[in-house]
């Protein structure tokens, strides 16, 4: 079993982020061999709250060029994390 800590990444603040703040939304950069149930444990665990949904996506990694040499960003998983009406989480 994963410790909870190693799930989740960081919470990512974009501004599609800031608009889904007024649903009850979260978006988490999360690893990447993670499933639902671990995600949806981890965020009850660390913050404390209770979830309701959870959706999932992988992001790719975009094409990079310095110069003559190409590479990609590497990839990571996105989590989208509905919370129930009564909890929230103190974004700062």
């Amino acid at each position: 079993m994963k410790i909870t800590h190693d799930i989740i990444k960081n919470m990512v603040r974009t501004e599609k982020g800031s608009i889904l703040l007024t649903q009850n939304k979260y978006i988490f950069k999360v690893d990447k061999a993670a499933n639902k149930i671990e995600i949806k444990n981890a965020v009850e665990n660390v913050y404390n709250v209770q979830v309701s949904k959870v959706h999932i996506m992988n992001v790719k990694g975009k094409k990079k060029r310095v110069r003559l040499h190409e590479g990609m960003t590497t990839g990571w998983k996105k989590a989208v994390v509905t919370l129930k009406p009564e909890s929230r989480i103190e974004v700062v």
